[in-house]
């Protein structure tokens, strides 16, 4: 027996059709559990609040400004520790360069020279070999391998732009 959609019925505040009240008694006179449900939800409703103990206000906002000024000073420790350990560990990966640059100046711009010219004969050596390499492969690749590679990159970013749609969305309600 599918008891959703009336214990939903039974829970929410929601209008019912003549239809849909008439499922729900005949329901009712069927099922004990959704007809104990329906008696304990009239009981909660019928039942009339209590007011709060004195003082209760007073108490609970003190309370609550006492856990606000906890987590403030665990929000400020926690900064700091963070603060301080981020700083350490950068103080331990720069004390080389630091070391370096204290005894000897010269020796790091040395250094930093050799590594720009370095990283730029890399690039225009990688310039190089690619421009061969784009000019030489057009000839060893038939038109239809060049329309196979295009129709998967084109499928590709297809689906990663429909995964990006698809996760970023924000879902609306009615």
């Amino acid at each position: 027996m599918n008891h959703r959609p009336f214990e939903d019925w039974l829970l929410n505040d929601e209008r019912l059709t003549l239809e849909q009240k008439r499922d729900l008694q005949s329901h009712l006179r069927e099922c004990r559990a959704c007809s104990a449900l329906a008696e304990v939800n009239l009981a909660l409703r019928s039942a009339r609040g209590m007011a709060p103990a004195p003082g209760f206000a007073t108490r609970f906002q003190s309370r609550l400004a006492a856990q606000r000024a906890v987590q403030r000073r665990r929000v400020a420790v926690g900064a700091t520790v963070l603060t301080v350990g981020g700083l350490a560990i950068l103080s331990i990966i720069l004390w080389p360069f630091v070391a370096m640059a204290i005894q000897s100046p010269t020796d790091l711009l040395v250094s930093w020279a050799s590594a720009i010219a370095t990283s730029t004969a890399w690039l225009e050596a990688l310039a190089q070999a690619s421009s061969v390499i784009l000019r030489v492969i057009p000839g060893f690749v038939p038109a239809y391998g060049w329309m196979i590679l295009f129709s998967l990159v084109s499928g590709l970013v297809l689906l990663w732009s429909v995964s990006l749609w698809r996760f970023t969305r924000i879902p609306h309600h009615a």
